[in-house]
């Protein structure tokens, strides 16, 4: 279906498998694509997610432009009547709010709709091969998956609307210099890295995890003094858990922790 998905011991992997066109994004992609992102927010025993592509040349050209035929009915009336809604009414990152931490690992170019994806994600690690991309201003459109939204946060201004502005990209080490990924390594070590990190996520206490994500996404839309409240009410929500019991024990007597998430 052109989008792998599994799971194993509580991590899972997205997998944009359509490599034969640098794992561009058409209709039936972006339709299962939505879905996965809504099976991962409801499966609670997923504790880690790790989004990639296959081969090594794409993460993801972006969507699809030779399979995008014009919508049948008005954006307007897809919104705001529920008119013959399509794929395209709907995001790319549509339902990817949830508060399971998402890994993406660019195993090659990430432009227009694959960038994206990676921008809704809590970390990104990239191939040292993999180069970065906005170029929808080129083609007389936009980023329409939150890219003018995530990367001015992401990168800061000056970074985020030179990219937006000019469509330029940028390769793999000029990202790691701005923020918008935190590791660059050899191709044949993205994999191992990536599952390397999710391990220790989905092996840490999974309510600690979730509420560590979720204090920290929603106190970026807040003033400090807010945030910090925010961040009290979530901590205190935690302080009474088995989970943290349990870490305070384990700690104490020198051994693994086993978490229960409750």
């Amino acid at each position: 279906m052109a989008i792998d998905f599994s799971v194993n011991d509580g991590v899972a992997i997205v997998r944009l498998n359509r490599p034969e066109a640098l794992n561009a994004i058409d209709y039936p992609m972006r339709t299962r694509l939505q879905g996965v992102w809504r099976r991962i927010g409801n499966s609670p025993e997923i504790r880690a997610v790790i989004v990639t592509g296959a081969g090594d040349r794409a993460f993801s050209s972006g969507a699809d432009l030779r399979q995008t035929p014009p919508p049948s009915t008005s954006f307007a009336a897809q919104t705001f009547r529920g008119e013959g809604a399509e794929p395209e009414t709907g995001s790319l990152t549509l339902g990817m709010d949830f508060d399971t931490p998402v890994i993406c690992a660019f195993n090659g170019l990430a432009y227009g709709g694959g960038l994206e994806i990676g921008l809704a994600c809590d970390i990104r690690i990239a191939a040292d091969t993999a180069r970065f991309a906005l170029p929808e201003v080129t083609l007389g459109s936009m980023p329409g998956s939150g890219g003018t939204q995530r990367l001015p946060r992401l990168v800061g201004s000056a970074n985020a609307m030179w990219m937006l502005l000019t469509g330029e990209s940028i390769d793999a080490s000029t990202a790691l210099r701005i923020g918008l990924v935190s590791h660059v390594v050899a191709p044949g070590e993205l994999v191992a890295t990536a599952t390397g990190i999710a391990r220790r996520i989905a092996d840490a206490a999974p309510l600690a995890v979730r509420a560590i994500k979720q204090a920290a996404r929603d106190g970026m839309e807040m003033p400090l003094p807010v945030a910090l409240t925010h961040e009290r009410h979530i901590w205190g929500l935690l302080r009474d858990t088995d989970d943290r019991k349990e870490g305070r024990a384990a700690f104490a007597e020198k051994r693994a922790p086993v978490f229960r998430a409750r």
